[in-house]
């Protein structure tokens, strides 16, 4: 969430990006429960004082308090319980209504009302010319026998799916290829030198995490809402995670870090779960938008003052790999609307599909400055003493439904086969073709 004295001193700006963002929130409610909420504090203190001068008092009587004392003792008793809780309802309604704002836009982001509103920044790659008309993935994998959702349904019902054969050989080339490039300093150094960057060489250490984790933590994440698209544990406080990022930038609550330990940055993967509500059409053809789904995450945590140039150094990953790939792609700067709440700025990499014509997102990269931290309670010391809040960047490494489904699409050939690109031929046992 956002510093409340940034909102007391420029509400009025709060209430122009929360607009632009959205989101419909009553900037001026908050405000004045912020000042209930503080003119009570001071008069619980207040009281809690005078109570502990007369306690002192009585300690100091010898034995003999003064009746007097222990009558005025009482009242303060009863007074601070009732501006307790009248402090607690208003405390409760002013969280409830502070933790809607949403975060504050970057300065270069467009202002838009929809996600067509986005803004093409790049497009890399020319996508191929085939002398044949192109199929989907879908078509191709289930003509392989690797993609059964015949079964799947029987076992799990829609939008499930077996993955079989040499798809499953090619979503664990891509583990292993991604891991290994992510935790190799000199691939860091390449990417860095390759877009004029001023951040740390420093690798991204491989990280399996839960799958699930606690509402107080996935509602500090900001990623829980809406509800309606998660998976809850019946009966426990869990609730299956819908992003790796989601357990690997809660870890670290509550704890501070040494200037010296920062950034740290995590590439996790996990199995992923989303409801996915309201989706049809070709999203729901063959693998692309699944209940169930496999991804690589990057999570990063840095000092607030290399927050943006972290954001830069992940998208520009995306980009490598994708590159690296062989897969035509283009960059979206996405608008107010669509970076979603907590983000201060968020990019989009969208992978050329020739089974449907179009781009279609791959990977997203938010940087949400402070605003996670802030609930999280995830600081740093910095080397002159003072404690800061982080700042917090997540980016998808390779989502491990879309990538494939990319690589199929982009390197098919007119028998139904599909070529490896050239840097996975290694992780494929050699294989130029599946």
């Amino acid at each position: 969430m956002l510093d409340i004295r940034y909102v007391r001193e420029n509400p009025e700006r709060v209430k122009e990006f929360s607009k632009q963002k959205g989101y419909d929130v009553d900037v001026d409610r908050v405000l004045t429960l912020d000042e209930q909420r503080r003119e009570l504090q001071q008069q619980i203190e207040v009281l809690r004082t005078e109570r502990n001068s007369i306690a002192d008092a009585m300690k100091q009587s010898g034995g003999k308090p003064d009746q007097t004392q222990i009558d005025r003792g009482r009242e303060l008793k009863v007074e601070i319980a009732e501006i307790e809780e009248k402090f607690n309802g208003i405390d409760d309604e002013f969280l409830s209504l502070f933790k809607k704002i949403p975060n504050i836009p970057a300065d270069d982001v467009p202002i838009g009302a929809t996600e067509d509103e986005n803004v093409v920044a790049k497009k890399v790659g020319e996508p191929a010319q085939y002398g044949f008309t192109p199929k989907s993935h879908a078509e191709i994998a289930e003509t392989k026998g690797w993609l059964d959702k015949e079964h799947a349904a029987k076992v799990t019902g829609s939008r499930f799916a077996y993955l079989k054969g040499d798809l499953v050989k090619l979503q664990f080339a891509l583990i292993q290829f991604v891991m290994d490039k992510l935790s190799d300093q000199a691939f860091i150094d390449e990417v860095i030198a390759e877009n004029n960057l001023t951040v740390s060489n420093k690798p991204f250490l491989p990280v399996l995490p839960p799958f699930m984790l606690r509402t107080e933590l996935y509602d500090a994440m900001d990623r829980l809402e809406p509800r309606d698209d998660r998976y809850k544990i019946e009966d426990e406080d869990l609730w299956l995670q819908g992003s790796a990022e989601h357990v690997l930038g809660s870890m670290h609550a509550d704890e501070i870090f040494n200037d010296s330990e920062l950034p740290v940055r995590y590439i996790g993967y996990a199995t992923s779960f989303r409801r996915e509500a309201g989706t049809y059409g070709k999203d729901m053809e063959g693998m692309f938008r699944m209940h169930q789904f496999d991804k690589l995450e990057m999570e990063s945590l840095t000092a607030g003052d290399d927050g943006l140039q972290e954001h830069l150094l992940l998208v520009a990953i995306q980009e490598k790999i994708m590159s690296l790939l062989e897969i035509p792609y283009q960059v979206l700067q996405k608008c107010t609307a669509d970076i979603g709440k907590p983000n201060a700025r968020g990019i989009d990499i969208e992978a050329w599909l020739p089974g449907q014509s179009a781009y279609r997102e791959t990977h997203t990269a938010d940087y949400m400055t402070d605003y996670q931290a802030r609930r999280l309670k995830t600081r740093v010391r910095r080397a002159g003493g003072d404690i800061e809040l982080i700042h917090t960047n997540d980016a998808t490494a390779l989502p491990l439904s879309r990538g494939p489904i990319a690589i199929i699409e982009n390197h098919q050939t007119s028998e139904g086969d599909v070529i490896i690109p050239t840097i996975l031929r290694s992780y494929m046992g050699g294989k130029e073709r599946i």
